[in-house]
């Protein structure tokens, strides 16, 4: 076999957030090993129509074949089912032309097709889990069980998890907590080999040493933060998981510790939504900044952060959950303030001694992990080669590129 055929198939889109920083970056390193991919997305219109041309030329550059479908989001299920209707038409003209080794699908809607090629075809399924999906759409109060529609989608996608275990030739999983999990279910024996690999970061974009002191003050100037201000930063949107008001309870007390501090948003999100909160919690408006960024954008305005915080709502499908933001902030030497109790965030922590891991929402407990704060001493080099260690980009290619070979050996 000397082109090994690939069809990466993903319901996020390209030009989201998460297709650049959690899809493409795999492919780019993948293609320069002999894989010839094929890739289809749902793309949001109002993003396709912003990035498609970026997009475009990435894949055309790397020599990725891309074909962006459209998303639909209503009516709920229903647009959904007619989603999985249209990847399968286009599969099958794909397949027909290409006569894939391989589907790699992303989550759970691709994997329902990845599952019904390898059924159909014999072509070899790898199920990239990402995350215990249907109880994610459950935890997070998307599906509603008391509503008996959402209670047979949500039993429909449970049996479909452990097909997809038992059919899959690997599995992939965020994170070792999940595997773990996984591993503890009765009908186990059955299921395919699992591999860890969590949310890679691009340590070449994620660099410190690629920002420079005058980029930073040039910056801190511009968003009115003055040089003996300490900031704490959030990244990211804030969506259905992280805590906004968690959130800034803590900085509330982290002000009483750190008189005239900054919490500085790196976020697209709604400004007035946020500072809606930020009013709520008696916090002044000028203790508060949001920025808008791009991506390659983020390592600089990170850079200015002391501290970064990110508190996600605990759940049983937290489990298998690996925050993007953790390597990126690592990356860039910045300490994370997170909670417990979400994948393998506080292993990570502990291990590479890059934070501190809040155990209860509650003010007696930000006010102990604040007194433990004052008394750290972190190294930004030490932080950073944590995420050398446990969030390198060139090691998530690689064990990827060790399961193609095993798979299609």
């Amino acid at each position: 076999m000397d082109v090994k055929r690939v069809l990466y198939l993903s319901y996020d889109g390209m030009t989201d957030p998460l297709g650049q920083s959690q899809v493409l970056p795999y492919l780019l390193g993948l293609s320069k090993r002999g894989y010839a991919f094929t890739l289809v997305s749902f793309e949001k219109p109002g993003r396709f129509e912003e990035g498609k041309n970026v997009i475009e030329n990435i894949c055309e550059e790397n020599g990725i074949e891309w074909h962006p479908l459209v998303y639909t989001k209503s009516p709920p299920v229903f647009s959904t089912l007619k989603d999985i209707r249209t990847l399968k038409n286009k599969i099958k003209a794909l397949h027909s032309a290409r006569a894939f080794h391989l589907v790699h699908c992303r989550s759970y809607i691709t994997s329902l097709a990845g599952m019904w090629m390898k059924k159909k075809w014999g072509v070899k399924f790898i199920f990239d889990m990402r995350g215990f999906w249907a109880d994610e759409r459950t935890d997070g109060g998307l599906w509603n069980l008391k509503n008996p529609l959402y209670k047979i989608v949500y039993s429909y996608f449970k049996k479909k998890e452990r097909e997809f275990l038992q059919n899959a030739d690997y599995t992939v999983s965020l994170t070792e907590n999940a595997r773990t999990e996984i591993r503890s279910w009765d009908t186990a024996n059955t299921f395919s080999e699992i591999e860890v690999i969590p949310c890679c970061v691009d340590l070449e974009l994620f660099d410190p040493r690629k920002v420079s002191c005058t980029q930073v003050d040039l910056v801190r100037q511009q968003l009115q933060i003055s040089p003996g201000q300490k900031v704490i930063s959030y990244v990211g949107s804030i969506g259905t998981w992280y805590l906004l008001e968690e959130m800034l309870d803590f900085f509330r007390q982290f002000l009483i510790e750190f008189p005239g501090s900054i919490f500085l948003f790196i976020s697209k999100d709604d400004k007035e939504a946020i500072m809606e909160v930020v009013q709520k919690k008696s916090i002044p408006r000028e203790a508060v900044r949001i920025k808008a960024a791009e991506r390659n954008e983020m390592p600089l305005l990170i850079s200015m952060s002391d501290y970064s915080i990110f508190f996600i709502k605990p759940a049983f499908s937290k489990k298998a959950s690996s925050p993007t933001k953790q390597g990126e902030l690592m990356a860039m030497g910045v300490p994370v303030i997170c909670n417990h109790k979400v994948g393998d965030t506080s292993f990570v922590v502990d291990t590479y001694n890059s934070g501190i891991v809040i155990e209860k929402f509650s003010g007696s407990a930000y006010q102990k992990s604040l007194k433990q704060l004052v008394n750290m001493d972190f190294n930004k080099e030490a932080i950073r080669k944590g995420a050398e260690a446990y969030f390198s980009l060139e090691n998530g290619i690689e064990k990827y590129n060790s399961i193609y070979e095993k798979i299609l050996r």
